[in-house]
């Protein structure tokens, strides 16, 4: 199953599956073991996790059970607001792979810009020192606009891998993705089949689904590809983890991709987290 995922080269060398797995509440041993199920049968290789998850434990439980061997998963886990400082940040790292029993993670993220606090830079020069320390081999962003990008780079020197930003049809991000590609920004894609709202009932995608013979969430996440989006749908269902990595034996015309990317809503946003103004704890 794996063999057939593609893969995506960051502009630091690691390779990521195109799409892998989001573990937000996924926890205990029920969680271990639906993570578990999803390395060993169904293929996926991108776990995706965070601090603020409370579950690098589990997830770290799950690569412990699994039968795939460690240099196969690429692991994430993601710095909360609170511990932007660099010194917390560098500890915070570090408490991160205790929780998860890992040597190291794949990629490692500041989860929210917090502009107010204003410590994102410094919290981005620690993840470069632990990258240089061995503590993970990727370090990138969540939900930073590119005015917090061109900083990062104007005064580290490094821009990030990466970019997890809210992303689906309700909110297409047009003008992000763009930036990113220009600047070899690779962007993931969070909620991607939307969380709480309609969009996997909506008529157009439904008759896309039905033209394919596919699920909407299948064409949803086909979308997401086509667009040169890596996604992280999560699931404990064994089944539709399956279905949700099944994407790749179909494909959108151009018609069928502008029909869902004109879906996109300038309040589309899920929780209304606008990362010029949204703090995270």
């Amino acid at each position: 199953m794996n063999n057939q995922i593609p893969e995506v080269t960051l502009h630091d060398g690691l390779e990521l599956p195109v799409i892998g797995l989001g573990t937000y509440a996924l926890n205990g041993n029920e969680g271990a073991a639906a993570i578990q199920r999803a390395i060993e049968e169904n293929g996926y290789r991108l776990i995706d996790s965070a601090y603020n998850y409370e579950n690098e434990g589990t997830v770290g439980e799950a690569v412990k059970r699994s039968a795939v061997p460690r240099e196969k998963l690429r692991i994430t886990s993601k710095l909360p607001g609170r511990y932007q400082t660099y010194e917390k940040a560098i500890k915070t790292v570090q408490e991160s792979l205790y929780r998860a029993s890992l040597d190291y993670y794949d990629l490692y993220l500041i989860h929210w810009p917090n502009p107010k606090q204003d410590h994102y830079v410094e919290a981005w020069q620690a993840l470069i020192d632990a990258k240089k320390q061995g503590l993970i081999r990727s370090i990138g962003v969540c939900n930073f606009l590119p005015d917090h990008l061109k900083r990062l780079e104007k005064e580290t020197g490094e821009k990030p891998s990466i970019n997890q930003i809210e992303l689906h049809p309700y909110f297409n991000q047009g003008p992000q993705r763009k930036w990113h590609e220009e600047n070899s920004i690779k962007t993931e894609s969070w909620s991607p089949l939307g969380h709480g709202n309609d969009i996997l009932q909506q008529v157009t995608i439904q008759q896309i689904a039905e033209r394919h013979q596919k699920s909407a969430a299948q064409v949803v996440l086909r979308w997401h590809y086509q667009l040169g989006a890596i996604s992280i749908p999560k699931s404990a269902n064994p089944d539709r983890q399956r279905e949700n990595i099944s994407i790749f034996d179909f494909s959108l015309d151009d018609a069928e991709m502008n029909s869902i990317s004109s879906m996109t809503k300038p309040d589309g946003r899920i929780n209304d987290q606008d990362p010029a103004v949204y703090e995270e704890y």
